[in-house]
């Protein structure tokens, strides 16, 4: 009895183990397969699933007519990487081998390609924009080349370069630390952006939604046949830009081959009719194989070709900035404009003496209208210093808007700079002295603006104290259907509580500047009647100067037909007071419906229209 109690004790002991272990397996499996399962099988899926980007093309950007695209997209190649499926002591040769055949160096890819990737089964772009004859021959060594493909990449073609440059910018690969910034949006390490002008500053309108082809592989890696399913891209939006393409070109070849800038806006809308500045550079080279050497090139160029000098160079805006002095002085009343103030030509002060630009005799004696129209610097030193005061004049500046951003839609700014005593005194541990109110009172000396600053500040004038925000989007189109999807509107960046009738006043000056100032022999003209100021800013050299000329027309228009133009070209030219002529050519061309050539004609600039020292 006792033995067979005890065999069916071990009977049931065993028995009970069986169950145990069968228990832990089924709970086991029911773990992995129901509570788990879903997690188990999309990290199958994963491992299994090949993924390949489709890149969506961008939006086309127009000029504001909408009719003919300045910046398209044309079909290219790009070369793909998928480094798992490399075998690992096959790296290096199958490296030199796609190094060889796209002209390129080991190391680039290698860049592109990190060992921390080299696992990897995830497609990584290799290089862009190659030529036909080069996928050919990756096509033909294919079999030498495992994990190599290519796929179909459009790329951006800037059909309007030369002075466009600056507005539209250009793309570019993102860098690492950009993704960084930018990868919740949407980027990937893929991913073309701009990286200047409207295509940085629109990038997310233009650049539309990449699709993607999902395939699933077997264990050797081999494409599983019906397994693809593909998310189709999303086409950029189109950008229409305020920018008038005949405007434009004809602000290009007024100003010619000249360091220096040329604005065109619409007062009463901010709108920007042309943007001008040289050197420019071409948009294109940043989408070929060579854009980092191109890149360099051009950051090196001692011109600058890279800079907006419209937005984002600061000038000293010279005896343009006398027409915020006459408003100051119109608003203060702290002066009768009918007062004469003797100019001999100079004028002495501290151990100083100030000369004007007309030497002894000097503009004899002169009142405030006479004073802007011959720009007599001794008036308003005397003004600036005895009346005004440093205090009310930076008020002024404020009042409109320098120092500050004009707040334009691109991706940077110069906010110029407007000086005060508690800034000199940190600065330079020195104390304000009237001589610095005089230098400021002609917008010499510390005081520095942009031309799109300068445009503005000519815009309060013709708006009567009214400043709108400058601006290059005009509208955004649907790729597809063309239907208008948004609309910018006028937008108020600055408004002056100076009364009506001191603008009213200011522009009447400003016309005798035309008429029977410094202005009237290069700024005469039968088509239409402008007003404005001209400016020579001294930076420190005996034979030239800084050459400015801001003006608007009509003159006896309202608002809202007028447009303003403002002119600047650098010291760095051979002197020829460029400026006042370009400005009547671009005034001449508008109004009359003519081009450059038929614009100097008209004028009778055709002799001197040609840049001093221009190599053929």
């Amino acid at each position: 009895m006792g033995s067979a109690d005890s065999t069916s004790r071990r009977i049931a002991v065993f028995s009970f183990l069986v169950v145990l272990v069968f228990g832990i397996y089924a709970a086991k499996l029911f773990h992995l397969q129901i509570i788990q399962g879903e997690a188990y099988r999309t990290q199958s899926r994963n491992i299994s699933q090949r993924t390949k980007r489709i890149p969506a093309q961008r939006g086309e950007i127009f000029d504001r007519n909408a009719t003919v695209p300045m910046v398209l997209n044309i079909d290219s190649f790009a070369v793909d990487m998928v480094p798992g499926e490399i075998p690992p002591d096959n790296f290096d040769t199958v490296t030199a081998r796609l190094a060889g055949i796209l002209g390129v160096t080991t190391g680039s890819i290698r860049q592109k390609v990190p060992p921390s990737i080299r696992r990897s089964f995830q497609t990584v772009e290799v290089l862009a924009n190659i030529s036909y004859e080069k996928i050919s021959a990756i096509a033909e060594r294919i079999d030498e080349l495992p994990g190599v493909s290519w796929h179909s990449k459009p790329i951006r073609n800037y059909v309007e370069t030369g002075s466009m440059s600056h507005v539209l910018g250009y793309v570019g690969d993102i860098t690492r630390e950009e993704l960084k910034i930018l990868y919740n949006k949407g980027y990937n390490p893929n991913s073309v952006i701009g990286k200047a002008g409207i295509e940085k500053q629109y990038d997310e309108i233009l650049r539309g939604k990449d699709g993607y082809e999902y395939r699933t592989v077997d264990v050797k890696g081999r494409y599983i046949e019906n397994s693809t399913w593909i998310r189709p891209p999303e086409i950029g939006k189109n950008v229409v830009l305020t920018i008038d393409r005949r405007i434009q070109y004809l602000a290009e070849k007024a100003l010619g081959e000249r360091i220096g800038s040329a604005v065109v806006l619409k007062p009463a809308t901010g709108e920007v009719l042309a943007m001008v500045s040289y050197p420019y550079f071409d948009s294109n080279i940043f989408s070929s194989t060579k854009a980092g050497e191109e890149y360099a090139r051009l950051r090196d160029d001692p011109r600058n070709p890279l800079l907006n000098r419209v937005v984002n160079a600061s000038y000293p805006p010279a005896s343009t900035f006398k027409i915020i002095l006459t408003t100051a002085l119109l608003e203060e009343e702290l002066i009768p404009p009918e007062k004469e103030i003797d100019c001999e030509g100079e004028i002495e002060y501290g151990d100083r003496v100030f000369r004007c630009h007309i030497r002894k005799p000097g503009h004899g004696p002169v009142n405030l209208r006479e004073a802007l129209a011959q720009s007599c610097d001794v008036y308003y030193w005397v003004v600036g210093r005895d009346n005004l005061g440093v205090e009310r004049i930076a008020s002024y500046c404020n009042e409109f808007g320098l120092g500050k951003s004009v707040e334009i839609d691109l991706p940077s700014q110069a906010t110029g700079f407007i000086p005060t005593p508690q800034w000199k005194e940190r600065r330079f541990h020195e104390r304000w002295l009237g001589g610095d109110t005089m230098n400021m009172s002609i917008g010499q000396g510390f005081t520095l603006t942009s031309p799109m600053q300068m445009a503005n500040v000519v815009s309060m004038i013709v708006n009567s104290g009214v400043i709108y925000k400058p601006h290059l989007l005009k509208e955004v189109h649907d790729p597809v259907t063309g239907a208008v999807l948004s609309v910018s509107r006028p937008e108020q960046l600055t408004k002056s509580s100076i009364r009506p009738e001191v603008f009213a006043h200011v522009r009447s000056d400003m016309r005798n500047v035309i008429t029977d100032g410094t202005a009237q022999f290069p700024m005469r003209n039968r088509v239409v009647q402008t007003a404005g100021k001209t400016g020579t800013a001294e930076v420190g050299l005996n034979d030239r100067w800084h050459s400015w000329m801001v003006a608007y027309g009509p003159y006896d228009a309202p608002a809202e037909d007028a447009v303003v133009v403002v002119v600047m070209v650098e010291a760095t030219n051979p002197w020829e007071w460029w400026a006042p002529y370009a400005t009547n050519i671009i005034f001449q061309g508008i109004f009359a419906d003519e081009t450059f050539e038929e614009a100097i004609d008209s004028l009778g600039f055709r002799s001197i229209a040609q840049p001093r020292g221009r190599r053929e």
